[in-house]
């Protein structure tokens, strides 16, 4: 069986679920941005340097918990992880909506990051348990979409929720689908393909060749002490570092950008932070689909990320005074910023063995936790102290720019020749 032909039913089985279950971890990690343009600083008297400490929390409790929940899912089971982690987030999301002081708040955000923070690389576990290599960018980029798309059809819907309720209602009612899809999540989902009753012994026995055969043309890696001081995974680290700088600066505080730059409404502000997740939607997709066809990872990496960087820049030169070419620009960025993710997360399993991928993938999306704690930060500091994004822009820009200059430095999977028998042996 051609290995483009093994159960394409998986695409339409396995995809809804890893985008939903992503979806859901995104909305409630995100919309504490508009909570912050809508009011909750002056109900709760949050200063805002306290503002941007906050909404950066989240991301210091994800960088703690990455490696250990990602041993975990690959030891033991994504199923149950993650099921565990929909409940306990979807509480703390809705629980953010009936604080009343800054340090039950602050808790709130840490224990919100602890529980999502297993999610992101035991889904990545999960999908190269069930997609081959010629897959694996195209599968990535449906769960990493979940981070777009959901931005922007929560970005509309936060505004009207806010505008007719309150930010306060907003976070209880995001928070409640979690809990629900915990109990679908558990019902439909299974950890390795053999488990699957809806494939059968036929598919199953091909798609497990298939994978197996991928790891016979990797070289062995003992243990993750080994996988983690390799030279490409400590760059991948501070690559990931630098760029999700980029992005977490601009996902947490567009809506604030936007509603200072013009004096507009909250639902204006909603609609129109909405349009760079759209472009960014369909930039992820035309980009992971070249990826696989064309099996180079880097070449889809770089390059937009220096066009990121470049409109990041851009923005600052044209300054404030000119609204709508800024808009435009920052549209740019966040469509750039966002389309490399679903090759970037398929450079790992095609360097590193099964029994060591997954942690490295864990390692190096908790430094990319780190840095969005950082670029959350300290964007909402530089947009606090100075009164505009002017320098908020450089940092961004900047980051970018590092990050490219990284990527361009990985080496490309040395053990790839010669495929010797013996590679196949791995513990």
């Amino acid at each position: 069986m051609n290995k483009h032909t093994i159960a394409p039913k998986r695409w339409w089985y396995i995809m809804p679920i890893v985008f939903i279950t992503y979806s859901l971890a995104y909305l409630d990690r995100a919309n504490f941005s508009f909570a912050s343009a809508a009011g909750i600083n002056e109900d709760l008297g949050i200063t805002k340097g306290m503002s941007s400490l906050l909404g950066a929390l989240f991301f210091l409790g994800y960088f703690f918990f990455q490696i250990p929940g990602a041993i975990y899912a690959e030891r033991r089971s994504v199923k149950k992880l993650v099921f565990v982690c929909l409940l306990l987030w979807g509480v703390c999301a809705s629980l953010t909506g009936v604080v009343n002081n800054i340090p039950v708040l602050a808790a709130i955000r840490f224990v919100l990051g602890v529980v999502e923070a297993a999610v992101m690389p035991a889904m990545l576990i999960y999908i190269s348990n069930w997609f081959t290599k010629s897959e694996r960018s195209r599968a990535n980029t449906f769960l990493i979409l979940g981070n777009p798309v959901t931005v922007l059809w929560m970005s509309v819907l936060s505004g009207y929720l806010i505008n007719a309720f309150g930010w306060r209602e907003m976070f209880i009612f995001e928070g409640i689908p979690a809990v629900i899809w915990a109990v679908a999540w558990w019902l439909m989902v299974q950890d390795k393909p053999a488990q699957a009753n809806w494939l059968s012994e036929d598919e199953k026995a091909a798609l497990q060749a298939q994978l197996q055969k991928e790891q016979e043309n990797i070289k062995a890696v003992p243990n993750y002490s080994e996988a983690f001081k390799s030279r490409n995974v400590i760059i991948l680290c501070i690559q990931y570092f630098t760029w999700s700088i980029g992005v977490y600066g601009f996902v947490l505080w567009l809506p604030s950008i936007l509603r200072n730059g013009s004096q507009m409404g909250m639902v204006e502000a909603g609609w129109l932070s909405a349009v760079p997740y759209l472009a960014a939607t369909v930039a992820m997709i035309a980009v992971s689909w070249a990826s696989d066809k064309l099996q180079n990872r880097k070449l889809f990496v770089w390059p937009l990320l220096l066009i990121g960087a470049l409109a990041f820049l851009g923005s600052y030169i044209v300054g404030a005074n000119n609204f709508w070419l800024s808009f435009g620009l920052l549209v740019i960025a966040g469509a750039a910023m966002y389309a490399p993710y679903g090759p970037f997360f398929a450079i790992i399993p095609e360097m590193l063995p099964r029994n060591v991928a997954g942690g490295a993938m864990a390692l190096i999306n908790a430094m990319g936790a780190l840095g969005s704690f950082l670029g959350s930060w300290v964007v909402g500091y530089l947009n606090g102290t100075t009164g505009s994004p002017s320098a908020s822009y450089i940092l961004m820009g900047a980051s970018l720019l590092i990050s490219v200059w990284l990527t361009l430095i990985v080496k490309p999977a040395e053990n790839k020749q010669p495929p010797l028998p013996h590679n196949a042996k791995h513990a």
